[in-house]
């Protein structure tokens, strides 16, 4: 698997250590966050997560068609 995935905002690469955050945070009121599609305690742990548990969550949350920004 490549140590990156593909900014759909720009076509640049983000490594796993990029943050998916949209700055649509939701995860106050739903148990995933509607903006990038992250559990509440994976985005509260991003800063401690090591580089193959953030790219399992890149992963995951690609595949659920995150993150998402407003068009």
């Amino acid at each position: 698997m490549s140590d990156s995935v593909r900014n759909p905002d720009n076509n640049s690469r983000l490594t796993p250590t990029d943050s998916p955050c949209v700055a649509v945070c939701s995860t106050l009121y739903d148990d995933i966050c509607r903006g990038c599609g992250r559990t509440a305690m994976e985005v509260a742990n991003w800063v401690f997560l090591s580089e193959e548990e953030k790219r399992a969550v890149w992963v995951r949350i690609k595949a659920q068609g995150y993150p998402r920004r407003k068009s």
